[in-house]
């Protein structure tokens, strides 16, 4: 068993998205390369509904898959499609966007206001880019849980993982997508597909990703705003840590444990050509997919 090695370690980024929704950028508009055949992730999380209320009218999506995972309030779609629903707390929707659609995404907090979730955008191969649009709604109580003996739980959304499988099929990356907890100062060895893939991304608690005899962590480089900072690497909320090759991955949680998802999926290595909401492998592509955008061909007849 060889562990991975972290490859790339930085903290997401305050940006503002669809109607002016506050957020944290991940990942994304840089070097898809670096987490092929992941393209972009989001982390919106706000207390304040007027941070998120507005939402994400009505847009475009062509040559991509959006996978939404939503931990508090929740997230009102629909699509040119017509279909129409609710998201709530725990709840996964998996949008293969294919050929293309239109759909609009509307945040709304819970009780408290509060409002949580995740969306990552996964890259469809160009023999998919133009497939029928496709949609799983996942609802919290069909995601299958896996829990250790020392107390780690983990969530699995998508792959298999510890004798369980998750719900969401049919996926061009196969991705193994899981939401996992460990307690204060467990260490934990997780299997990681060799030829996958992978990166963690740490939404509470902290811990190391690096080396496992030293729970305290190490001194490492990290990015913030484009600038290395040299720190003490207890990873915590909002980081994202990105592995070299290796089978499974090694994580010591710190004095609060540690949650993060844990996503891998196989590299799709072809070209990127990437507009706003729209992915595709040629700039001709690109192009064509913005002139139907105009003259009100994007959306193709079922088939």
């Amino acid at each position: 068993m060889s562990i991975r090695p972290v490859k790339h370690e930085s903290i997401a980024r305050p940006a503002m998205e669809g109607a002016g929704v506050k957020l944290h950028r991940v990942f994304g508009f840089g070097d898809p390369s670096l987490t092929d055949p992941f393209l972009m992730m989001d982390d919106f999380r706000n207390n304040d509904p007027d941070d998120y209320i507005r939402g994400f009218p009505w847009h475009p999506h062509r040559g991509i898959e959006t996978i939404t995972y939503v931990l508090a309030g929740s997230v009102e779609h629909g699509d040119s499609l017509g279909n129409h629903g609710v998201m709530g707390a725990g709840d996964v929707q998996w949008m293969t966007a294919g050929s293309g659609i239109l759909h609009q995404e509307m945040p709304r907090g819970d009780f408290a206001g509060k409002m949580h979730g995740f969306q990552l955008w996964a890259n469809l191969p160009s023999s998919l880019k133009m497939t029928a649009p496709r949609y799983q709604d996942i609802k919290s109580a069909d995601i299958p849980v896996a829990v250790d003996d020392d107390g780690t739980v983990a969530r699995v959304i998508a792959g298999s993982f510890w004798g369980k499988t998750g719900p969401v099929d049919g996926i061009a990356a196969e991705p193994v997508y899981l939401d996992i907890s460990v307690p204060p100062g467990k260490t934990k060895r997780l299997p990681v597909d060799t030829y996958r893939s992978a990166f963690a991304y740490i939404f509470a608690g902290s811990g190391t990703f690096r080396d496992a005899s030293k729970p305290f962590g190490v001194k490492v480089e990290k990015e913030f705003q484009g600038e290395e900072l040299n720190i003490r690497d207890l990873s915590g909320n909002r980081t994202l840590v990105v592995f070299d090759t290796g089978d499974e991955v090694t994580v010591q949680a710190g004095e609060q444990g540690i949650r993060f998802l844990l996503v891998s999926g196989k590299p799709i290595e072809e070209p990127v050509a990437w507009h706003g909401p729209i992915v595709m492998n040629t700039q001709a592509e690109l192009q064509q997919a913005m002139r139907e955008l105009r003259n009100g061909t994007f959306i193709k007849p079922a088939h």
